[in-house]
């Protein structure tokens, strides 16, 4: 882990394509967390929401679902990188998506990020931005998440005149 990285333009961070950006915070998956996801998609499986019958199913205990991994991703990219002059970001899609470990309820995950491609328009102000994010599990060889992610970063629109 490091300190968050820090970049003062759209520019600066696309200079930056091909660089590994650094890791996130460890985050710890509690079964409380994980059922108000489940409530809030509907996906009442019982390898999230059902520790006792979990227990003795094929994970040997309840599971974080794999888009909740996914939608853990914005919070991970706030503690990894910050833009400078960034009005907002928005999620664009997902290129790949693989969830090669289940993460067991209880576990602590991060995510480390590379910059993998940037598109910026002539004005400066609009980035088309490539990310692949892989998200580990404490403790364990193999990644919970590997995602090729896109995203578009506005920044400020040019002055006229």
């Amino acid at each position: 882990m490091g300190a968050m990285r820090s970049f003062a333009s759209l520019a600066d961070f696309s200079a930056a394509t091909g660089e590994h950006l650094g890791y996130s915070d460890w985050l710890e998956i509690t079964q409380h967390r994980v059922d108000q996801f489940a409530e809030a998609t509907g996906d009442l499986q019982w390898i999230h929401v059902d520790p006792e019958r979990a227990a003795s199913g094929p994970f040997g205990g309840t599971i974080l679902h794999g888009y909740m991994t996914l939608a853990l991703l914005p919070e991970m990219m706030r503690a990894i990188f910050d833009i400078d002059r960034i009005e907002m970001g928005v999620n664009f899609g997902l290129d790949k998506v693989r969830f090669p470990r289940p993460v067991p309820v209880g576990a602590r995950v991060r995510g480390g990020a590379k910059l993998t491609g940037v598109r910026e328009t002539p004005a400066g102000h609009l980035a088309a931005v490539r990310m692949t994010v892989e998200v580990e599990i404490d403790g364990q060889p193999q990644s919970a998440c590997v995602a090729d992610t896109l995203s578009l970063f506005i920044g400020p629109a040019p002055a006229e005149g």
